[in-house]
């Protein structure tokens, strides 16, 4: 018999506001109600319903700083919950949401719960190049507690990666993806080929999404050829390989029990199950990773996740791997064991940057696509990933409309975190001077295309790793991206708290 404990999710809403002139468009406040009442609807429920909440959990908003963000959402939606959640940076954190929500409403500490976000980058954008005043909420809800704020605050990188230009995704993720090429073995032009490939599959999906940012499905040869349009921005990721921040996109999810959704009246029909979970995170600063080309904590999230659902990776359907940069789909790719040549695609929402990045919000809209998704096809099995930081932190969900075979039960994320805090790392030297290897590299283009600056990741003759720039000499920066530097000599040397690399 079904455990009336057992948590669901029954609702989801989404909205996409475009072509809104600044003073016309919903703040993200009003972008998360309208997201909330569009999840009750959903659900089949009167929208007055959502005053029954007893927990709202918001994730972090950029365009809009609010701690008490959720106090407000709740204003609005004329409910005063017990427990009011807001969480700190990262991509995984809707995801993680889910999962620590469904731990709480297993336990029966929590009854009816809304989770959103939302994100304005592109009005803000717009009213600040205009000089325009946004009328966005201040102050404090009246008759809400205070919100309690979940989740490291711990910076994603360290002085001496920032020391070295390794300060944004935009100048990171290549890394990865050029240790990647080099791990799987390909040229600089067959790694090229399989990017847009991959890219290409990811655009198609957000161009049949009518809540994607880009509607155009994009070939794969216009995503790899460098124009005015698609200028590189650090090699070898042009623009349109580069998840989009500037969109202004609002998901939110109602999570409830299988009793209380009885009780309200919600029909078996909206139930989706959440039938396993797993919450890891890696090294926390890249300089100290074993590989650039793997992430053990994917591993363990999803095994984590399979397991407590009892499937295998085959028994999945639908996947949405998060994709704010090709090396993150691929890195979660070969983590989870999914085929190169797999046939099922590797999103059902488009990625961040063909679907649009909304902040830490993106994986909100992914489960809202996964649920209508599974109810399209009951019996299907879904599995969603959210990543923050640079390959940093992971939470995976397995979903589908069958009930589990067992009550939820949700493993303590620290036990394998244990495991993975105890794994291999580079030892890591910060004044480098001597012989060294490649081990990955990309160069940063600026804002007209033009390459600027190269950040060498290399390994001393003893092992050792150490960070560098290289020199800004256009023809050095038109080698590193003309042919393969990974594996090439060269010389490091310390100066003024920042390390040179020169080719031999």
């Amino acid at each position: 018999m079904l455990d009336e404990r057992t948590p669901i999710l029954v609702g989801a809403g989404q909205l996409t506001q475009r072509d809104v002139e600044p003073s016309a468009a919903k703040e993200p406040l009003a972008m998360m109600e309208t997201a909330a009442l569009e999840g009750a609807r959903d659900a089949g429920l009167p929208g007055r319903t959502l005053a029954q909440l007893d927990h709202v959990a918001v994730a972090n908003i950029l365009a809009w700083s609010h701690s008490n963000a959720p106090g407000h959402l709740a204003q609005r939606l004329g409910a005063r919950p017990r427990r009011l959640i807001y969480t700190t940076v990262g991509g995984n954190t809707p995801q993680w949401l889910v999962n620590e929500t469904a731990e709480q409403i297993a336990a029966g500490r929590v009854r009816f719960a809304l989770l959103a976000g939302a994100e304005s980058v592109y009005t803000l954008a717009r009213a600040r190049r205009a000089h325009a005043a946004l009328q966005w909420t201040t102050g404090e809800p009246a008759d809400q507690i205070e919100a309690t704020v979940i989740g490291s605050d711990q910076p994603g990188t360290n002085d001496y990666e920032m020391a070295h230009g390794l300060t944004v995704p935009t100048t990171i993720y290549p890394l990865f993806e050029n240790a990647l090429r080099a791990h799987y073995g390909l040229s600089l032009a067959e790694h090229r080929r399989r990017l847009g490939e991959l890219c290409h599959g990811f655009s198609k999906v957000a161009a049949e999404n009518p809540y994607a940012w880009f509607r155009e499905e994009r070939s794969a040869a216009e995503i790899t050829t460098v124009t005015p349009q698609n200028r590189m921005i650090g090699f070898p990721y042009p623009k349109y390989m580069n998840a989009i921040l500037d969109v202004d996109q609002s998901a939110a999810v109602l999570m409830t029990s299988v009793g209380a959704a009885k009780e309200m009246g919600i029909p078996p029909s909206k139930w989706v199950y959440l039938l396993g979970c797993g919450d890891v995170h890696d090294i926390w600063y890249v300089s100290e990773r074993a590989h650039f080309y793997s992430s053990p904590a994917i591993r363990a999230a999803g095994r984590r996740a399979l397991e407590q659902a009892d499937l295998a990776i085959r028994d999945i359907d639908h996947l949405d791997l998060y994709s704010c940069f090709p090396s993150a789909v691929q890195i979660a790719r070969d983590m989870l064991e999914i085929a190169l040549d797999d046939p099922r695609p590797l999103t059902v929402t488009g990625g961040l940057p063909y679907h649009g990045g909304p902040g830490n919000n993106y994986v909100m809209h992914a489960i809202a696509t996964m649920m209508r998704r599974l109810r399209e096809q009951p019996g299907s099995k879904g599995l969603v990933t959210g990543l923050g930081w640079y390959v940093t932190k992971h939470s995976v969900g397995i979903y589908g409309t069958e009930p589990p075979q067992a009550p939820f039960s949700r493993r303590d994320p620290g036990l394998d975190q244990a495991t993975i805090d105890q794994g291999p790392r580079a030892a890591v030297v910060e004044e480098a001077n001597g012989r060294g290897t490649v081990e990955t590299y990309t160069v940063l283009h600026d804002r007209e295309g033009a390459p600027m600056r190269g950040i060498i990741v290399g390994r001393l003759d003893d092992g050792r790793r150490f960070l560098a720039n290289t020199a800004g000499d256009r023809d050095v920066l038109e080698g590193l991206e003309g042919h393969e530097a990974i594996g090439r000599t060269g010389r490091v040397v310390s100066k003024d708290g920042s390390n040179r690399f020169e080719m031999e």
